[in-house]
């Protein structure tokens, strides 16, 4: 995986030049052929950064069921020698604080937002038997149209809970997997090998996703996308194991054994593109973070305080006036007693304007937006009060007839009356897609598509 300094654009405003970034919402929203080029293009750049050889995979495409038991093996010992240092006394080795995990979950959104993007291609096969595990995964990543189990309805309304649904000016790298799945997903009839095999590597069960769900349950925040990933991807009969039946069942008669295995393997060297969950974490600064966070929010605070509080000299207006001098301001507003550090955040008046009755500064920051704050402030103090783990609940499963009736879902049912199961899945496949299928009309195309699949069989 790639390292890098900082995971965040500059403090003040993201890169105007942002080919990542503007090549993602291409490839997400668009549907001309110049998408469909730019899709291939990009695939084949990326292909050709993987290099070649088979490793990490076995030499003979027959032992994949073993070398997948012997790496899920690999990780439970891992992770039960986490649990064990943790249940010692051990700090957690992932999180620093709420505010670490919270930049993580937003920094990760560009790839968990298109999350099984890589597999949408496998859809136009729903009638070839071959494909059945590939169709099932892709439409278990859509929740199966519950709202409650959709894998980006959920990241999206975590995401939202926790005040991170905006953007952050993220570094144009975090755009990279996102864009090779969605890049995956539209070329699934010539690179078939790749997406085969970047689905077998990214279905298998990481140490970093069990560990980084146990610390966001200690943080209170709710680990259900990361938990729904250790079940949903098991190597016993899950995604993990489909993914290697898929790739033993799926080789073209045409192709040379030995070339579709290497390219089975490049597809699989593809996960490794781009910053990794790990990178992401180990980045994080939180003095980094809430200065560019407070340079973002400069611009639009510049003039719109009183001249009545001065501190070195300086009115509020004058220290937002000129990027560069939120680190000062902060040193200053320390030095007067408005940011009491290493304590109760509370006790800082500053704090005071942001957080609590009657705040002036009520709805002027994000909920991550006040955690890099309220964590800085704090510092190595902590509440006294410790909050319990969250849990997932039931009380937060909807039911199958939760759907709102919205009017994209009536234009679409009018859109299916009377056509043939032909017609109707043609009309839905594009509700299927990356950037539908979380909304309403996208939830009951599935739900109907798995309805059309059952006379396929």
């Amino acid at each position: 995986m790639s390292q890098l300094c900082s995971l965040h654009g500059s403090p003040d405003t993201p890169p105007l030049d942002s080919p990542l970034r503007n090549l993602y919402h291409q490839l997400l929203l668009d549907n001309d052929q110049a998408a469909e080029t730019r899709a291939a293009e990009f695939l084949h750049e990326q292909l050709e950064q993987t290099g070649d050889g088979l490793a990490p995979l076995p030499e003979d495409p027959a032992q994949l069921l073993p070398w997948l038991e012997e790496r899920r093996a690999a990780v439970a010992r891992d992770y039960r020698d986490y649990l064990q240092e943790r249940q010692a006394g051990g700090a957690r080795r992932y999180f620093h604080n709420k505010a670490h995990a919270l930049y993580f979950l937003q920094a990760v959104a560009p790839t968990k937002e298109v999350d099984g993007a890589w597999l949408y291609g496998v859809l136009a096969h729903g009638q070839d038997p071959r494909y059945d595990g590939l169709l099932t995964t892709y439409l278990e990543e859509l929740g199966d149209g519950e709202p409650a189990q959709n894998h980006v309805a959920i990241y999206r309304r975590l995401l939202a809970e926790h005040g991170c649904d905006g953007d952050f000016g993220l570094d144009d790298e975090l755009f990279r997997q996102g864009a090779v799945q969605l890049a995956l997903g539209r070329c699934a009839e010539t690179c078939l090998p790749e997406v085969l095999g970047y689905n077998l590597g990214y279905e298998q069960l990481p140490l970093h996703l069990l560990i980084s769900a146990y610390e966001l349950g200690e943080l209170g925040i709710d680990p259900y996308y990361f938990t729904l990933h250790v079940t949903i991807d098991n190597a016993s009969c899950g995604h993990a194991r489909r993914a290697v039946q898929a790739v033993q069942a799926l080789q073209p008669l045409d192709m040379d054994a030995a070339q579709y295995w290497q390219r089975v393997a490049r597809g699989y060297r593809l996960n490794d593109l781009g910053p990794g969950s790990t990178d992401v974490i180990q980045a994080f600064d939180l003095e980094h973070e809430l200065v560019a966070m407070l340079e973002r929010k400069r611009r639009f605070g510049q003039y719109m305080h009183s001249d009545y509080c001065r501190f070195e000299g300086k009115s509020v207006n004058q220290w937002l006036e000129q990027p560069g001098q939120i680190p000062a301001f902060l040193r200053a507003l320390q030095e007067r007693g408005w940011i009491k550090r290493q304590q109760n955040p509370a006790d800082s008046p500053f704090w005071q304007l942001i957080e609590g009755p009657g705040a002036a500064m009520f709805g002027v920051f994000s909920g991550f937006e006040k955690q890099l704050l309220h964590d800085w402030i704090a510092g190595d103090w902590r509440s006294a009060r410790r909050s319990a783990p969250v849990r997932r609940t039931s009380s937060l499963e909807r039911s199958r007839g939760d759907l709102p009736d919205d009017a994209e879902t009536r234009a679409l049912q009018a859109e299916l009356a009377g056509q043939d199961a032909e017609r109707q899945r043609a009309l839905l496949l594009p509700w299927l897609g990356p950037h539908r299928h979380f909304r309403p009309a996208g939830l009951f195309a599935t739900r109907r598509f798995i309805e059309l699949r059952t006379l396929w069989r």
